[in-house]
């Protein structure tokens, strides 16, 4: 399902009204339009299928290369991502680190991105995001383990109520064997090694 871009428009407008602004003041004449396309971009994960990157994958013993299938977990640092808090329809963006322990089918890595890109471009909170994504890798592959870390930084915190910039929030969704901390807790650590992040900024 498409953004309706016009209704957009129109009800930007009605809200610049309702804050006291007059929506025909120049410095804010396109602002409507300029609302319009950012809610296109930024909800254009809404109705679209999270699975569909997931439908190509490789055998890891009859495809071309079984030589270099891997022995443990298939692990992806450092996806960068941002999404819109639906509690208040402000923005938080950060890291997510993706791992799953191959069965007989693997993906490409850009597959991954792509469930993260999609899951992420719809109104959403941390907790599910990281969940849906979690879900869909285990349900789509016969992964063996899977496990999704979030580390992000919420306008709803750095910016209003208790305005705390420097707090980022983490979560971790795990399915299958590394439900066991235990099986998680080497992830954990390469996942805690990766290089310093630099400043969050939202785009």
């Amino acid at each position: 399902m498409s953004v309706d871009k016009a209704r957009v428009e129109r009800l930007t407008r009605e809200l610049l009204e309702a804050i006291g602004e007059d929506p025909d003041r120049p410095g804010i004449r396109q602002t409507p339009a300029r609302m319009a396309d950012l809610y296109a971009e930024f909800f254009s994960g809404v109705g679209e299928d999270a699975a569909a990157p997931l439908a190509r994958t490789i055998s890891v013993t009859r495809g071309p290369a079984p030589d270099t299938l891997p022995s443990g977990a298939v692990l992806l640092r450092d996806i960068l991502f941002r999404s819109v808090c639906e509690h208040h329809l402000l923005p938080f963006s950060g890291r997510a680190h993706l791992a799953y322990l191959p069965g007989e089918q693997v993906v490409g890595l850009g597959a991954l991105v792509r469930v993260v890109e999609i899951l992420a471009a719809r109104p959403q909170v941390q907790e599910r995001l990281g969940e849906q994504i979690a879900d869909t890798i285990a349900e789509n592959l016969d992964a063996r383990g899977v496990l999704v870390v979030l580390d992000a930084s919420h306008g709803c915190v750095t910016m209003r109520g208790g305005r705390q910039p420097e707090a980022s929030t983490l979560t971790i969704a795990a399915r299958g064997e590394y439900t066991d901390p235990a099986a998680r807790a080497e992830l954990i650590a390469l996942i805690g090694a990766s290089p310093a992040a630099p400043p969050r900024t939202v785009s």
